[in-house]
Formats: structure tokens, C-alpha cells, sequence
């Protein structure tokens, strides 16, 4: 059933305009009583891709049932997922009550499953309301891809962000990276929830969680999605703990939900938390990236570090993850593509590391086949602890 236009000439506008923009647009509306659609396109590939422009355009003001209106596009190459955020966010700006949905088709490798047990070497950081790092993003190859509707997102365009990021599930390619969402601080967050969770999100990021009734409140509220749209594949969850209380409570945050499948920590808001200056090398920060560990270890979920700020030093952000993978995490968010290869060299598996591994493994299961419980490796006593360590490394080493 059709919506009845009941706001007559209002005006509103959606996306980005400007000499600096690109792979975006300017959408701009106005809903009239009669005069029927009218639609101008400004665009430097006009030539090639007016028509279809155009034609989306008409498509999206059949769906909504929109008879009367005159639609300026400003195109600086946005493609089809970004053009129908756009036009959606301000037709809804316009018309609130209507909540009926434009969705593109879904792409067929935007259906990829995950497990919890994945491997989450590195998590890249993307704007949620900058359709121009999208496409490309996957090239890089970082375990995991964030579409960041918090801290990245201005609030004044949390709400364009969100139709951008329900786009970019079902239409972008990010290959083989698990697809993961930062929703903005409770009660915000559980908007958030509602744009994304239907569209096969693999992990949901929870921010500023200082507290396990936070991560309950999002998990039944992801829940509840998930029955009305009965929902099969799993959504797991990654609190971000981001205060000195919230370090406090690490344990019984990590342990709150079955869901949840890593925990990890931010340092920008924790050191301001504490009252420090974040530093590069993370003394500051030891004691709780350790609580986040070991909190991590007992409920049993990886424990992954926070970003690197300074993405332009390698070297330091080298030494970084080096003390990261020593502490015991076993992730690295990034915040620059070129931040992945670095941590993806720290935490593989070494050869050796690898070699042995399998000598410690090798020699557990020769033992245990005689009957005995413990077993030295040259100078060294191998016991059940010591070869989990090892059994985890070769279990790493084949996930590359």
C-alpha cells in the first residue's frame, strides 16, 4: 500500500557535495502537491551512466510511491548502493513515517558465514558515511572489516550512515573479510541494530560497554531481530571496554553472552579515562590490556588489541603488535590499510615457532601412548598446558 504524500513542498537533502568528493553524491528533494517527477543529474560521467542514474531514480520513486517531486543529483561517481542511500535517507527525512525500505539485490558473497573461533588478526577501521573507502577496501585482505557507525561518524549524519552501511552489506564486495559493524553507544546502538542485523552482519562491535547488562540489552535486542526476520546464521559479538570501570568489570563483561566471540579494548578513550597521554609504547595501558586478556582467556574469546593511532610509523606499530602477540592477544585493529600487512607478519606463526610445535605435540602423543602424563623435550618438561600452546599455534598456522 502506497503512502499518501501528506507533506507538501518540503524540502530535504542527503550526501556530500564539494570539489574533494568522490564516489559519493548530492541528492536533494522536494515533494510536491502535483507536476509530476522531475528529475536533473549533474554528473562528469553523465554521458556514460545518466540514463541509469536516472533510472534508479524513477525505480526508488515507484517504490515510494512518489508521483510529484523534483530530484537534483550532484554524482561524483557514487555507485548504485551509494545513490539509494542517499535518495532513501532524504525522502525519509521528508517522510518519517514511512518505513518501508528500498533494498538492493543482495550479492551473492555478502552471504558468507563466520565461526567464533575465526581468525581476527586485523579489523579494519571504515567510516560509515564514506562511501569512497568501500570498494577497494577488501584488496587489502584484513581478517575482519568494520563499517563504523560511532566515533567516525559526525552526529548529524549518523542517520545517512546508517542507510549507507545497510547498502554496503548487501552490495559491496569485501571479499573474503568478515563483516562487521561498530554501532554507536546505548541507546543509539539499538537503532543501529535494526539497519544492520538483517543484513547477514557477521559481528557486532559494542562500544563503551563498562557493564554485562550492556552486552545483554544488545544481544536480546539482536535477538528479537533475528526471530521477526528468523534469521539462521550466527551474529557474535565484540564489547569494547573503554574505561577504567569498565576494566573492572572485564571479566563479566567477556562472560555475559554465549554470542559473544572476542573482547577488546580502546585506548583512546581509556587513557582519557584514566587522565593519561597515550603513548606508542603502551606503557600507560599494560595493566588494563592485560585485565582485557585475561578476562578474555577465562571466559573463554580471543582477546584483541586496540588500534594503532600513529599509522604512519611502522616501525613503532611493529614493535606494538610485537608486545600485543607477547602479552597474549591475538588481534590488532587498524585504522590504515597499510597497518594489516604489519600485523598479519607479527602474528603468524614463526617457522620455528611451527617446528616446534609439532616436535612438542609429537612428543605429548608418543608419551601418552606409553602411559605417561609428562614428557621432556630436550631440557624442558612438556605438560597439558604446554601442549594446548603448541596444538593452538599449529591451529593458527593453519588458518592463514
Amino acid at each position: 500500500m502506497r503512502k499518501k504524500m501528506n507533506s507538501i513542498s518540503k524540502i530535504a537533502s542527503a550526501g556530500k557535495r564539494g570539489d574533494k568528493v568522490r564516489s559519493d553524491c548530492f541528492i536533494q528533494m522536494e515533494l510536491k502537491k502535483r507536476g509530476g517527477l522531475k528529475s536533473s543529474i549533474i554528473s562528469k560521467v553523465n554521458v556514460m551512466y545518466g540514463e541509469t542514474i536516472n533510472d534508479l531514480l524513477l525505480e526508488m520513486c515507484d517504490h515510494f510511491g512518489i508521483e510529484n517531486a523534483e530530484i537534483f543529483i550532484e554524482d561524483y561517481g557514487a555507485l548504485p548502493f551509494t545513490i539509494a542511500a542517499r535518495f532513501e535517507s532524504a525522502y525519509k527525512k521528508l517522510m518519517s513515517q514511512d518505513t518501508r525500505e528500498f533494498l538492493l539485490p543482495f550479492s551473492k558473497s555478502n552471504k558468507q558465514s563466520t565461526t567464533k573461533d575465526r581468525l581476527r588478526r586485523s579489523r579494519l577501521y571504515l567510516p560509515g558515511n564514506e562511501p569512497k573507502f568501500y570498494p577497494n577496501a577488501g584488496l587489502h585482505k584484513p581478517d575482519g572489516m568494520i563499517l563504523d557507525l560511532e566515533d567516525s561518524v559526525h552526529p548529524s549524519e549518523k542517520e545517512n550512515a546508517r542507510y549507507l552501511v545497510r547498502n554496503a552489506l548487501r552490495s559491496v564486495n569485501f571479499y573474503k573479510a568478515e563483516r562487521m559493524v561498530r554501532i554507536n553507544q546505548l541507546p543509539m546502538g539499538l537503532i543501529d541494530l535494526r539497519f544492520v542485523v538483517p543484513h547477514h552482519v557477521n559481528v557486532i562491535l559494542i562500544p563503551k560497554v563498562e557493564s554485562a547488562e550492556t552486552v545483554k540489552i544488545v544481544d536480546e535486542e539482536i535477538q528479537k531481530i533475528r526471530d521477526a526476520y528468523k534469521i539462521k546464521y550466527p551474529i557474535y559479538l565484540m564489547p569494547i571496554i573503554e574505561s577504567a570501570l569498565g576494566i573492572i568489570n572485564a571479566y563479566e563483561i567477556a562472560s555475559a553472552s554465549h554470542n559473544i566471540c572476542a573482547l577488546t579494548i580502546g585506548l583512546e578513550d581509556y587513557t582519557a579515562d584514566i587522565g593519561v597521554e597515550r603513548t606508542n609504547e603502551g606503557i600507560e595501558s599494560l595493566f588494563a590490556r592485560c585485565q582485557v586478556i585475561n578476562a578474555a582467556k577465562a571466559a573463554g574469546v580471543q582477546a584483541i588489541d586496540s588500534v594503532f593511532s600513529d599509522f604512519e610509523n611502522l616501525d613503532a606499530l611493529r614493535l606494538n603488535t610485537l608486545q600485543a602477540k607477547s602479552i597474549g592477544f591475538e588481534g590488532k585493529g587498524c585504522i590504515h590499510p597499510r597497518q594489516i600487512n604489519v600485523v598479519h607478519e607479527v602474528f603468524a606463526s614463526t617457522q620455528s615457532e611451527i617446528e616446534k610445535a609439532l616436535k612438542i605435540v609429537d612428543a605429548f602423543e608418543t608419551a601418552n601412548k606409553q602411559g605417561l602424563g609428562v614428557v621432556a623435550l630436550g631440557n624442558k618438561m612438556i605438560d597439558a598446558p604446554v601442549v594446548k600452546r603448541a596444538l593452538r599455534i599449529l591451529e593458527l598456522s593453519n588458518k592463514k
